[in-house]
């Protein structure tokens, strides 16, 4: 210390100005200056520390942070690190945030950690949350069956069916209603005493098919079964 005093005045000066230029030459290095003012200018504020501590986790800030400042920008009061958790869980944060702006869009309940837990299920959060909006319809292939008066019944069904986001984790997709709504269009027409009470009522079958509750333990509602 006494030999830094008995420095010049011009001496010190240099020495401080040496300090000041390492310390903004290691921000630059070591914060991603231009994201950090892109978050502050866009209201998602991010801290220094945090985004050093990404780059050293080496975590995809770029696209960390744009996800949450989509995420702010829409009203969605989510933690960054939440998302950079997820991220590094393996998850799809921009399906994630883009499920919780249509549940929210649409008035449908969906908090962070049921979306998250969909999407780390294997399941796509955001079609999940469209098709609870808005029911998709999934056909079978045709279907072949005899009557009991021994003729062959050919049929198709259209079926209208509806995400449940109750049910989108542990539970069969529409693969399975598609194979139990064959299944129960095989038992209907084997049921059937002739042929021309099917053709004449198509309705018959997909009754039948109905009463057996075909979406249960799927992660969908069957909704109607056009024959």
């Amino acid at each position: 210390m006494s030999m830094l005093l008995a420095l010049p005045v011009w001496a010190i000066l240099l020495i401080v100005l040496a300090c000041v230029i390492v310390v903004v030459v290691a921000i630059v290095i070591l914060v991603p200056v231009n994201i950090w003012f892109r978050a502050l200018a866009s209201g998602a504020h991010v801290s220094m520390a945090r985004l050093i501590g990404m780059k050293i986790r080496k975590v995809d800030y770029k696209f960390l942070v744009n996800t949450y400042i989509i995420a702010q920008k829409a009203g969605l009061h989510i933690p960054i690190g939440d998302l950079e958790t997820h991220l590094m869980a393996g998850g799809n944060i921009e399906k994630v945030v883009d499920a919780l702006i249509a549940a929210h869009s649409a008035k449908v309940e969906l908090d962070l950690e049921q979306a998250k837990a969909i999407d780390l299920a294997g399941r796509d959060v955001l079609e999940a949350v469209r098709t609870s909006v808005t029911p998709k319809v999934i056909r079978t292939n045709w279907v072949e069956a005899i009557a009991k008066n021994g003729i062959q019944v050919k049929a198709i069904a259209q079926i209208t069916v509806r995400a449940r986001l109750d049910r989108q984790i542990g539970t069969a997709d529409t693969e399975t209603i598609l194979a139990r709504v064959g299944e129960g269009i095989v038992t209907a027409i084997g049921k059937a005493n002739t042929h021309t009470e099917l053709i004449a009522d198509p309705s018959i079958i997909s009754k039948t098919i109905l009463a057996d509750r075909l979406d249960r333990q799927t992660a969908y509602e069957i909704l109607s079964i056009e024959i």
